[in-house]
């Protein structure tokens, strides 16, 4: 397993259970503790975790929002992979709502040859994504957020009830069994509550980094999705505890 591959089963690790004690890793893993610490050193340095006497634990500046070109390069294997699922679900004819985040971003790389779609986003980098294609483009109107690229709408300017949205992909920064779709900015949380309420079949697409967290704002329970896409290191117990409550998650094997 290469280092990289470890630590990202660490974060796994860790998610599930908050805090974890060193000889449970060095277990898990069938790592050595002088390997293991090695690998927790580098978590540290990247701000995901914090150490305490015999273990470790999330870092809390790990459940702060990072900005959209960090997030465009994190964990982007596993967002390629969520993508190209996502991309065999749109069909000719269908109008979509593609919203805005790294995941996202991904899945219009992916639709640009595709013929007779609209995709309606309020996502700035989306837009200019699919600007020289044959994609017709709904880029909705309001407040841009700088640090999300994101066009925050306003309901005076965009009549939500108005759209005919056949399938919507949004995003979200955590999620939980407990607290369902959760993120940081209200007024991102608000667009994203219409789009659920609105679109036929809503698609959460999420890496499984975000899986177990609970951030600042409620977007709405999980029994108001259908599907949750996300990759296949999401950890098994996790995914079988969704499955055990009937919460609709597929993982997709990285390319």
């Amino acid at each position: 397993m290469y280092p990289v591959e470890r630590q990202q089963k660490i974060m796994e690790i860790v998610r599930a259970k908050q805090v974890v004690k060193h000889i449970e890793l060095t277990e898990a893993l069938q790592i050595s503790m002088e390997t293991l610490r090695r690998d927790i050193q580098i978590l540290v340095q990247q701000g995901l975790v914090e150490k305490f006497y015999g273990g470790i634990r999330e870092a809390e500046q790990s459940l702060t929002e990072t900005l959209i070109e960090q997030r465009m390069i994190s964990q982007l294997d596993e967002k390629i992979a969520i993508a190209h699922e996502c991309a065999a679900l749109i069909e000719e004819g269908d109008c979509i709502f593609l919203d805005s985040g790294s995941t996202t971003f991904q899945i219009a790389k992916f639709i640009r040859t595709m013929k007779n779609i609209t995709v309606i986003t309020n996502s700035l980098p989306i837009a200019i994504e699919l600007l020289q294609t044959s994609v017709e483009i709904i880029l909705m109107g309001g407040k841009i957020r700088h640090s999300e690229k994101s066009i925050i709408a306003y309901d005076f300017l965009l009549q939500y009830d108005q759209l005919n949205i056949s399938k919507a992909f949004i995003c979200t920064s955590g999620i939980s069994l407990k607290s369902g779709l959760s993120d940081f900015s209200f007024e991102e949380v608000l667009t994203r509550r219409n789009i659920v309420r609105i679109a036929q079949t809503t698609y959460v697409v999420a890496d499984h980094t975000k899986f177990e967290r609970d951030v600042a704002i409620k977007i709405c329970p999980l029994t108001d999705v259908d599907h949750i896409i996300t990759d296949a290191r999401l950890n098994d117990a996790i995914f079988k505890q969704y499955q055990q409550v009937g919460i609709p998650v597929q993982r997709v094997a990285l390319t």
